[in-house]
């Protein structure tokens, strides 16, 4: 999900292009302005935070852009082009190293596992994704 922060800077046309570039595959794509109700689904994990209600009123702000990649390893992978969660330590070349200063508004979110990915893409994509198979994939992988 690119962040509000990430859509407010015009960074959504760089973010697809990277996951593109790499060899992953856009199966799902929304924008909306997330209600409380979807943010507080999505973050629960944090419910007992110190910085909950800061990142509720913050990913509700303004509007995201939901995305579901699909490839090999797509996680793992997708995890590798964002970089680590502070953008003063990611490094250049990942979309955090390039575009975030900050742990809070750090430009996007990607799910951490296979489980948490299900969850998520229940949560952002309720009526499901749009499969389909790209021509050029003979070309990505062996």
């Amino acid at each position: 999900m690119i962040k509000p922060d990430g859509v407010q800077r015009g960074l959504v046309g760089e973010i697809i292009t990277r996951f593109e570039n790499k060899g992953l595959r856009l199966v799902g794509l929304r924008q909306l302005i997330p209600s409380n109700e979807i943010a507080e689904a999505h973050y629960a994990v944090h419910k007992e935070r110190p910085f909950y209600s800061g990142l509720i009123e913050f990913i509700t702000s303004g509007p995201v852009v939901a995305m579901a990649w699909t490839g090999v390893e797509a996680i793992s992978v997708a995890r590798n082009i964002i970089g680590p969660t502070n953008g003063r330590e990611a490094s250049p070349g990942t979309i955090r190293g390039d575009f975030a200063m900050d742990i809070g508004h750090n430009i996007i979110h990607g799910s951490d596992g296979e489980e948490t990915a299900e969850f998520e893409l229940g949560l952002w994509f309720p009526n499901g994704l749009s499969e389909w198979q790209r021509d050029a994939e003979s070309q990505i992988y062996e």
